[in-house]
């Protein structure tokens, strides 16, 4: 069928609400904008759906939201069977718009095919929902959520039965069960409230809540200090509008920290996210009113949190006594820091220790685990393949490795095992400890990191990303790729190509991916990959000099190098 038959039918079905044909109706002139909507299905790719809200088959709505679950029930059926079924699935939302609609239609269709369905009262971060997985003993996990994309956007992630998020070959048995639905007008619909009522359908207790709040304070590395000392850290906090407010307030108050002071016009849920462009703790202008805020205050530190919690970003006076938003490397390499020096102070240091980072993740916070004797263990980009190999660590006893920290340059960052996701609530206790730390011995965050570049090397890393929309952005995106995976290139920046590393092929040890990677004689090092939830190309870059300012003009030239291959494509 064309895209123009596939409109026509969501026209004049029954199945279809009038709210949605009423949006249909409004786009009735405008081709391009039918054919966007409807030139192919929303893709399930190996984490779950995202997109923009809205009606048609490219969209996510409560149609393709019940086509994934379909998909879901369907493999658990055929993979667990009763078993699984029974075990069921718990779901999760955050504040964006139509997320508690999705959640409840989820748990309605997963309760039409005889799967149980767990659901929280009100929004969760998504750590929880990852905690919540196994401390169910549900067979898999869903969480509603864009996490820090605009608000236009929602999606829908998928977790497996250990709390991380599925992976390649499980994703593809879901996709391959999605795939297969010929019609969405076959899908079973039902009533939430029925169910709920049939005992399909649970809403969850604190429990959960409760037992996430234990795990997360159980990190914490000097409890004495904190409980002594936490109300001499001054600290403001946003949520940017989302899910971060009552756990992280929670745990750092149960922790110790008196002083923390919420951003109140950040405060609540809105999916509007009307003080801020994107809510994206990246983002300098997310923290606009925190750093005004901060300067009236004298507050020690700033943290921000995604709407689903599962990032967090840091913002700390330099030398000048300015407020700088630190990159989620630099953050990394913080907590690594403060995690070794002081299990190397306590003694501590566990035996076959182990970090784990992406590949497009800084290596300076692999310098400082090495020189504390820890193994580095690179993965994809992606926490699932993070919470893959905790899991394999920790569950399948396997290869026995103590896990110490795994974290991503995109402000993702986990210390434990609670949660098998990037967690924002104990990465904001952490990082107020080790702010804690510092300030008792005289000095700031930012001292601290001054300190770990004088001594390991003034790493430095830049992300330039490309926003191409529509049909004609992903062609883009893939002819962008094909050039730089078949051109001949020895030299970027004057430094000369030691490696190319085709992640496509299959090479150390992981799944297969698109990114390149190109490493230079001098050891910089730049990535390529499409992103898997946005419409662009990212360009990593990263650098190792003798002062920051050497760093600064490595970055710059091949940035320049960069954008000039791209202009020529």
């Amino acid at each position: 069928m064309s895209y123009k038959d596939i409109y026509n039918e969501w026209m004049e079905s029954s199945y279809f609400d009038e709210d949605i044909k009423d949006e249909l109706r409004g786009i009735a002139d405008d081709e391009n904008e039918i054919k966007e909507r409807f030139y192919k299905s929303l893709e399930f790719g190996t984490g779950g759906l995202r997109g923009i809200i809205g009606a048609g088959t490219n969209r996510i709505n409560i149609y393709t939201v019940r086509k994934a679950t379909r998909g879901i029930c369907r493999y658990i059926d055929r993979k667990f069977g009763e078993e699984g079924k029974s075990r069921g699935v718990v779901i999760a939302h955050d504040s964006r718009r139509m997320s508690r609609e999705f959640c409840e239609e989820a748990a309605a269709t997963l309760a039409a095919y005889g799967v149980k369905a767990f659901v929280f009262d009100s929004l969760r971060a998504t750590p929880i929902l990852s905690f919540a997985v196994r401390h169910l003993n549900c067979q898999m996990g869903i969480v509603i959520t864009a996490s820090h994309n605009p608000k236009e956007y929602n999606g829908y992630k998928v977790y497996s039965s250990y709390g991380g998020q599925i992976c390649v070959d499980e994703a593809n048995e879901i996709i391959g069960e999605i795939n297969s639905i010929e019609s969405l007008d076959n899908i079973k619909v039902g009533s939430f409230d029925s169910y709920l009522e049939s005992g399909m359908i649970t809403v969850l207790d604190d429990d959960v809540d409760n037992a996430f709040n234990e795990a997360v304070l159980s990190q914490i590395r000097d409890k004495k200090m904190v409980s002594e000392n936490g109300d001499k850290l001054r600290i403001i906090y946003t949520p940017i509008h989302g899910t971060g407010n009552v756990p992280v307030r929670r745990a750092l108050k149960d922790a110790g920290f008196k002083d923390v002071t919420v951003v109140e016009e950040q405060e609540l849920p809105d999916s509007n996210f009307s003080t801020v462009k994107y809510p994206n703790p990246e983002e300098r202008e997310v923290f606009n009113i925190a750093i005004n805020m901060a300067k009236e205050s004298n507050a020690d530190l700033i943290i921000g949190t995604d709407p689903d919690c599962d990032r967090v970003g840091i913002v700390v006076r330099d030398n000048n006594g300015e407020y700088v938003v630190l990159n989620g490397n630099q953050t990394g390499a913080l907590i690594v820091n403060y995690l070794f020096s002081k299990m190397d102070e306590d003694g501590t240091i566990p035996e076959k220790s182990v970090i784990i980072k992406t590949i497009v993740t800084s290596e300076l916070g692999a310098a400082i685990a090495e020189h504390y004797g820890a193994e580095v263990v690179n993965t994809l980009t992606g926490f699932k393949f993070i919470g893959e190999k905790i899991h394999e660590y920790e569950d399948f006893g396997s290869v026995v490795k103590n896990f110490v920290i795994g974290y991503e340059e995109s402000y993702g960052y986990l210390v434990g095992t609670h949660a098998r996701d990037k967690d924002a609530v104990v990465s904001s206790l952490l990082v107020s400890e080790a702010a804690l730390y510092y300030k008792l011995k005289g000095m700031t965050l930012y001292d601290a990191l001054m300190e770990i570049y004088a001594k390991f090397g003034y790493y430095k890393e830049a992300l330039k990303s490309i926003t191409l929309k529509g049909i004609d952005g992903v062609e883009k995106i893939a002819e962008i790729m094909k050039s730089f995976r078949n051109d001949d290139i020895d030299s970027i920046a004057g430094v000369k190509v030691d490696r190319k590393l085709d992640y496509k092929e299959g090479i150390d040890g992981l799944p297969k991916a698109d990114v390149l990677k190109f490493v230079l004689e001098d050891k910089s090092w730049i990535a390529i990959r499409p992103s898997g939830t946005e419409p662009k190309i990212k360009f990593y870059f990263g650098v190792c000099g003798d002062s920051n300012e050497a760093s600064d003009n490595k970055i710059e030239a091949l940035i320049r190098d960069i954008e000039d291959k791209i202009d020529s494509i």
